[in-house]
């Protein structure tokens, strides 16, 4: 990848599978099929046919690490990325960690997504301040996605407090945006639950790539969000979707009630573009 590679690839792959859905993988044993939930390696087998299905409609997939590393599955984890690596390559992975600490851990951190896991992207949260992220963003040919504006009902706790006339979530903003997207590596994360926020942060960051959480199960409305949100190319979100896509039947026929369910997002999504 050259600089700025994952905002490349993601929009190529965008283009190619017109869409802008982001599959969560987010596996939850309990919720699989009855057959599949005692099978030797059954959230890679799971995950294995939830990207068969979907990739055809697909910009990216988002394994979420704590739903692998609560099961010691963290090679289940490996095995998924290097999977859709070998068998979709035009598909970005990004790693959904939230990774959040001083300079020195936060290399080791950025080392475990970019080489321990090979993940095109990583999420960060940068509570902690710029040298906590700097070290994720010297890897200049992959994604930093940085919490911004979070699509759970908590957000509001801190995220809304004002600095000097302006809420938090508009601050971090703008300094992602204006001082910290040297490598033109970042993004932001802004929930598809926060439409005025969304919209307000497009206007304040240009036309940077924002990781849009929360169509779906919680309650986001995608014609609201892809309307405050994308860009004058049709571009600029990566819309997840995880449990609505993973779960939208617990039945032997998963992976084709997945594909449908990714079709119908792109298609929807498509239709506000």
């Amino acid at each position: 990848m050259t600089e700025a590679g994952f905002i490349a690839r993601v929009n190529a792959a965008a283009d190619r599978n017109q869409s802008l859905v982001c599959v969560g993988l987010d596996p939850e044993v309990e919720r699989f099929p009855a057959s599949l939930r005692t099978a030797p390696r059954a959230i890679f087998e799971f995950n294995r046919r939830i990207i068969d299905a979907t990739a055809q409609f697909a910009c990216c997939y988002k394994p979420q690490f704590a739903h692998y590393a609560a099961l010691a599955a963290e090679d289940q984890l490996l095995d998924t990325i290097r999977y859709i690596h070998e068998q979709y390559p035009q598909l970005p992975v990004i790693l959904d960690s939230k990774r959040g600490d001083i300079g020195n851990t936060a290399t080791k951190y950025a080392q475990e997504a970019f080489v321990r896991y090979g993940a095109d992207a990583v999420t960060v949260n940068p509570y902690m301040g710029f040298d906590t992220v700097e070290p994720y963003l010297k890897w200049a040919d992959r994604g930093v996605i940085i919490l911004c504006r979070t699509s759970n009902a908590g957000a509001r706790d801190f995220q809304d407090l004002e600095f000097a006339g302006k809420r938090l979530y508009r601050i971090v903003a703008e300094r992602v945006a204006r001082e910290w997207n040297a490598s033109g590596n970042c993004l932001l994360v802004v929930g598809a639950t926060y439409p005025q926020e969304l919209a307000e942060i497009r206007a304040a960051t240009g036309d940077m790539t924002f990781l849009v959480p929360g169509v779906g199960a919680q309650g986001g409305d995608v014609a609201a969000a892809v309307r405050a949100g994308r860009t004058p190319d049709g571009r600029g979100l990566l819309i997840n979707s995880s449990r609505g896509i993973l779960y939208a039947s617990s039945g032997e026929d998963f992976a084709e009630a997945a594909r449908a369910a990714t079709l119908a997002l792109r298609d929807e999504i498509n239709r506000y573009r």
